[in-house]
């Protein structure tokens, strides 16, 4: 099976992603260099800030997918992560909720994985799907291609991650064909090797890997963003290297946020805290019922976790 993974948390779209949106405007680039980023902020951000915005209390909430292709305006895929995060500016707060793939659902009255929801109804019925589940009302989203995790990585020169494993794995009916050899131990991963992070979940012949399966991708996925948004923080260049991170971007992105919802996150960027990052996965538990793989979730800690967090 033809199984991609995605990183799609990471720190352009928890952070800086409010940011790098705006970087179609070449005006804004330039006055970067020109006058710094605080002031370029400024300069765009200023009357739409000063107008009556449904985003004053400076909160964004929003879903993260990331779609099986290597285009991102193909609609006929499945998301192999979906992901909720909410980013508290005032409070500094970061949390994000994975919600396994494999999460049984209900679809037109028919039982599906959630990760269809997107082949049969496109980011819409993803999101109602999610709001189902979950008891809310999210109405904005991000969409990436797998692409972006490989780009961003190499960009920033790599993260350094403890690889809990030796991971090797291949699978040359993959497209584009995967071939994983990881050395287990704290290493600089590049942008191939963080993408092969991510997809991993066992080796093959099958000797080690994730005992609890997706869900222990899943653990793997939230600490490896946590790294990315530590790590590019503490980066010293980022600055210059924001055009290029913007450039892939707008090639791998979908997102419907409001441009004033994204120019005024902008103004309160610096007071995110990495300490104050809180990853959760949806309780349940994996079942096999007719033959499929489903992931169960429990309604009642689904719904004490969701009134905690949100």
């Amino acid at each position: 099976m033809n199984k991609k993974f995605f990183i799609a948390f990471t720190i352009s779209l928890v952070i800086f992603f409010l940011i790098f949106i705006v970087f179609y405007d070449s005006i804004f680039v330039s006055k970067i260099y020109e006058d710094g980023l605080d002031d370029a902020t400024d300069t765009l951000t200023e009357e739409i800030i000063e107008e009556d915005n449904p985003n004053k209390n400076n909160e964004v909430l929003f879903l993260l997918a990331g779609v099986d292709s290597k285009d991102i305006n193909d609609k006929s895929v499945r998301t192999d992560t979906i992901m909720l995060i909410n980013v508290n500016f005032d409070k500094g707060d970061i949390s994000l909720l994975s919600i396994p793939r494999d999460t049984r659902v209900k679809i037109n009255n028919n039982t599906k994985k959630i990760n269809d929801t997107h082949a049969i109804g496109g980011m819409p019925l993803t999101i109602s799907t999610v709001n189902d589940l979950l008891g809310l009302n999210i109405e904005y989203y991000v969409k990436v291609d797998y692409q972006v995790v490989m780009d961003l990585v190499d960009i920033i020169g790599g993260v350094e991650i403890e690889v809990p494993f030796l991971m090797e794995y291949e699978d040359p009916t993959s497209d584009p064909p995967l071939n994983i050899h990881i050395k287990k131990g704290l290493q600089v991963l590049d942008g191939k090797n963080s993408h092969d992070f991510l997809r991993w979940r066992k080796n093959n012949p099958e000797t080690v890997g994730y005992r609890e399966g997706d869900v222990g991708r899943i653990e793997a996925q939230q600490y490896f963003m946590k790294e990315l948004i530590k790590q590019t923080l503490k980066s010293e260049k980022l600055i210059t290297k924001l055009p290029s991170i913007a450039m892939t971007y707008i090639k791998n992105v979908e997102t419907n946020l409001p441009l004033d919802t994204i120019l005024s996150g902008i103004k309160f960027a610096e007071n995110l805290d990495t300490e104050n990052i809180v990853t959760k996965t949806l309780p349940g538990e994996g079942l096999y019922i007719d033959s499929i793989s489903y992931f169960i979730h429990d309604e009642a800690k689904t719904k004490s976790l969701v009134e905690e967090i949100y």
